[in-house]
């Protein structure tokens, strides 16, 4: 397990959001079925990806809090001219490791992060959002696709 250390420069996206309860999963594909129709009358993309990003309360350790944010997204140029109804939210710049997903058990990705790649790596999770850009490798459900899991980190 070894990822990319990058330094990520402000993202400016737009798209749709929801709090979610962590036992509520299946909200994040309805999200993305409310988003996916939406994503075409949006006219400054910046790249053909998609971006899932979520906000955690109190960071990704976050015990003991059932609630976080989830986005759909799509990065773009600027803020102007966003049609009605679909948000903004500009990525705080910082350091991120990257893993990449393959297959689509994103859960089991997350735990070796946490608890064998996180505590021998000298950094700490920041209080930023978490992200992953869906690519061309993105196939959704398939054992094949791939996707990159941007982590914000930040020097123990």
């Amino acid at each position: 397990m070894n990822p990319k250390i990058i330094n990520c420069s402000t993202r400016k996206v737009v798209g749709l959001s929801s709090t979610i309860n962590r036992n509520e999963p299946h909200k994040i594909g309805e999200l993305w079925r409310q988003f996916m129709p939406e994503k075409y009358k949006i006219k400054n993309v910046a790249t053909n990806e998609l971006i899932a990003m979520q906000l955690f309360p109190n960071n990704i350790n976050n015990e003991g809090a059932d609630e976080y944010t989830i986005w759909a997204t799509v990065e773009v140029h600027d803020f102007e001219n966003i049609p009605n109804g679909i948000l903004s939210y500009a990525i705080p710049s910082g350091d991120y490791a990257v893993f990449t997903l393959k297959g689509m058990n994103i859960q089991g990705l997350y735990e070796k992060i946490m608890t064998e790649w996180l505590p021998k790596s000298g950094y700490t999770i920041d209080d930023r959002p978490h992200f992953q850009i869906m690519g061309e490798n993105y196939k959704n459900g398939s054992p094949d696709s791939e996707e990159d899991i941007y982590i914000p980190i930040k020097p123990n």
